[in-house]
C-alpha cells in the first residue's frame, strides 16, 4: 500500500531513543520527591553513607562507559544520577546525625 506524501514511519533505529528518554524521563521524575524531601527535611539520618559513598564511586568509574557511547538519552539520565547521589552524599555529610524537630516545641 503506498503511503500518503504527508505521512511519517516511525524508523526502527528510532525506536531505543525514544524508549530511552521516556525511561530517562521516568527515572528522574522517580527521583525528584526523594531528592526535594532530602533537602527541605534535612533529616538523611535513614541514608546509608557507606551506601551513599559506593553510589558515587560506582557513577564515576561508569561514567567511563556512559560517556565512551553515543550522545543521548544515556548521558542525561548518567549525569543526573552523577548530580543526585553528590547531592545526597554532600548533604548526608552536612546534616546527618543532626536532631530534626517536625513539630513546634511549645514552652509550658
Amino acid at each position: 500500500m503506498p503511503l500518503d506524501p504527508g505521512e511519517v514511519i516511525m524508523d526502527p533505529h528510532d525506536l531505543p531513543v525514544l524508549a530511552g528518554t521516556v525511561s530517562t524521563v521516568m527515572f528522574v521524575i522517580s527521583y525528584l520527591p526523594m531528592l526535594v524531601k532530602a533537602v527541605t527535611t534535612r533529616d538523611l539520618a535513614s541514608y546509608s553513607l557507606g551506601n551513599l559513598v559506593i553510589a558515587n564511586v560506582g557513577n564515576g568509574v561508569h561514567s567511563v562507559y556512559v560517556f565512551s557511547l553515543p550522545m543521548g538519552p544515556i548521558w542525561f539520565l548518567h549525569g543526573f544520577y552523577l548530580l543526585a547521589t553528590a547531592l545526597m552524599l554532600v548533604w548526608h555529610r552536612r546534616f546527618a546525625g543532626r536532631t530534626v524537630s517536625h513539630a513546634p516545641e511549645t514552652t509550658p
